[in-house]
């Protein structure tokens, strides 16, 4: 076992892919922006040819993110949806895959309109019972996917359960972990065999980058998905490679902080007057608050509750007087950065979901999803105060 393999999860987000510059000893990384390389010979290079094939950038974030996510490997992608295609896109004509009800409004469009035209077919399902997964489960089923926390009702799924299921039916589980970040909730230690992110959210945490990451202890699937980047060219700049390399350094402070002005926002939340509903994993209301407890766990095993929640004001003009006071919070999709964002569900993130069944789930058009940053806790609380006063 090497050091690096023992280090800390803060000490292996900082030096992991980071070593300093051999040419010059830089301490900060470069960039290699180039799309290609010269080569010394036909068919011999020095590790790259190509950058849609492989980047010194890209390769230094990959090798980061395995190290925080605790995976044998990692493939980097430009977006959160560049890497769930690809990972959708192993499979082939005539499968299946399951899907979580509710789940990022993307995923629904791009599953729906694009690859459903290819021949794959989708159900979306309730997670939270992995008793529901294993009835749902057909002969051509090929892979669960599943979102916990979801977008944006923040409904649990029990990850280890449903990794037994999918392994006594040899179907393969993936998990969105985009909500939770390696600090909050390492899917592949609970059984999974892939994990999913968007890395436009808390790994880079700045509001500043696109990208994506699958990741996965599995040889053979990391050579396929290899392969489909490499075939459909959905590859991530050097320069986003590089923001995201540097974002990671900060990402246990990032997210702690932000997880706990969430949890102390849920709580003044929960008991205000204007608000009919907070959705919140850490709150002991939240009917699978256990199960957070188990496997939302930071590194050293603190439990963390996220720094995601959803409220529901129950009135259109309330929405709209709230979005309109709002100071320190911004209205914008995204979520995970150091700015604490609001967003409409109905109309923004989940838009692309037919309006009867946003309905039927809760996503009403008067629930406002939080994104907590790491602001000064009073000024937050000051902020949604002043806002929700009627």
């Amino acid at each position: 076992m090497s050091k690096k393999t023992k280090w800390g999860f803060s000490t292996k987000s900082i030096h992991v892919g980071n070593d300093a510059d051999k040419e010059l000893g830089s301490v900060a990384p470069p960039i290699h922006l180039t799309s290609t390389f010269k080569q010394d010979a036909v068919g011999k290079n020095r590790g790259h040819d190509y950058s849609r094939v492989s980047n010194p950038t890209r390769s230094r974030l990959e090798e980061n993110l395995s190290a925080i996510e605790g995976s044998n490997y990692a493939v980097c992608y430009s977006s959160g949806m560049a890497a769930t295609t690809a990972l959708f896109q192993l499979f082939d004509k005539g499968d299946h895959i399951l899907v979580s009800r509710n789940t990022y409004g993307g995923t629904y469009r791009m599953a729906t309109n694009v690859l459903t035209r290819q021949g794959i077919s989708f159900d979306w399902i309730d997670t939270r019972d992995p008793s529901n997964i294993k009835e749902k489960i057909k002969e051509n089923t090929k892979l669960v996917h599943v979102e916990s926390p979801t977008n944006p009702l923040l409904e649990l799924c029990d990850i280890e359960a449903t990794a037994e299921i999918c392994k006594q039916k040899n179907v393969l589980l993936s998990v969105d972990n985009t909500f939770m970040s390696p600090y909050g909730q390492r899917p592949l230690g609970l059984g999974a065999d892939i994990t999913m992110q968007s890395s436009t959210k808390s790994l880079s945490g700045h509001s500043d980058v696109l990208g994506g990451v699958l990741a996965t202890n599995d040889k053979s699937l990391h050579e396929k998905l290899q392969f489909m980047l490499k075939a459909t060219g959905g590859v991530p700049s050097p320069f986003d490679n590089w923001l995201t390399l540097r974002s990671t350094k900060t990402l246990a402070l990032r997210y702690q902080k932000a997880s706990d002005n969430a949890s102390s926002l849920a709580n003044f939340l929960s008991e205000h007057p204007s608000v009919t509903r907070t959705i919140y994993p850490g709150l002991k209301s939240h009917p699978q608050h256990e199960i957070a407890t188990k496997q939302q766990l930071s590194p050293k095993g603190k439990v963390v509750f996220g720094a995601m929640l959803s409220i529901d004001v129950g009135d259109i003009d309330l929405r709209d007087s709230f979005l309109k006071r709002i100071e320190v919070f911004q209205l914008a999709e995204s979520l995970g950065s150091v700015e604490s964002l609001v967003c409409v569900p109905f109309f923004m993130t989940h838009a692309a979901l037919p309006e009867d069944i946003k309905l039927e789930m809760g996503i009403t058009k008067t629930l406002i999803r939080l994104s907590v940053g790491i602001e000064d806790l009073d000024d937050l609380k000051s902020d949604l105060s002043n806002a929700l006063n009627k």
